[in-house]
């Protein structure tokens, strides 16, 4: 009897570890979250008036999705970028919390003109990145570009939307 006593805590035991070596392999699969193109913007040398670059953008507009930016994205192509745009000039602050790969982030003022900029932004990095001045328009794209463009304080950007 002692010795039945025994396997049954065994088998018991086993069929436990097992279901939970079980659930803890289950992964929970979400979608990616797609780039959707909903404008266009170029960035402009100021002094001379020559193109820098021109992007497919999408736009932050509401609460929500200034709050989210590019969360939970895997990537974004060269010649996309996300344009936060805000009521008012005020100063802002962003942060790479949940942003899987690394951004700069272009400050730009309400008459269009690049005001500052943070080139490559950490991923997954909490630490503040303010425009050290007020913006109304805040620009995301691929690390590397700002230096790319050779884009310069003063430069400035126009977009339309789609």
């Amino acid at each position: 009897m002692k010795h039945f006593k025994l396997v049954c805590c065994f088998i018991v035991g086993f069929a436990i570890l097992h279901s939970c070596k079980e659930a803890s392999e289950k992964v929970i699969k979400t979608e990616p979250v797609a780039f959707k193109k909903e404008g266009e913007l170029t960035l402009i040398r100021s002094e001379t008036d020559s193109v820098l670059g021109k992007l497919n953008i999408e736009i932050a507009d509401n609460e929500y999705e200034t709050e989210t930016g590019l969360m939970y994205r895997q990537e974004m192509d060269d010649d996309q970028g996300m344009l936060f745009v805000f009521p008012d000039q005020a100063m802002h602050s962003f942060y790479m919390k949940n942003t899987e790969f690394a951004l700069d982030l272009i400050f730009i003022k309400s008459d269009m003109k690049v005001a500052s900029f943070q080139e490559n932004a950490l991923p997954l990095n909490e630490t503040s990145l303010s425009s050290k001045v007020p913006v109304q328009y805040v620009l995301e794209v691929n690390a590397g570009l700002v230096a790319e463009w050779g884009l310069k304080v003063g430069d400035s950007i126009s977009y339309e939307k789609k």
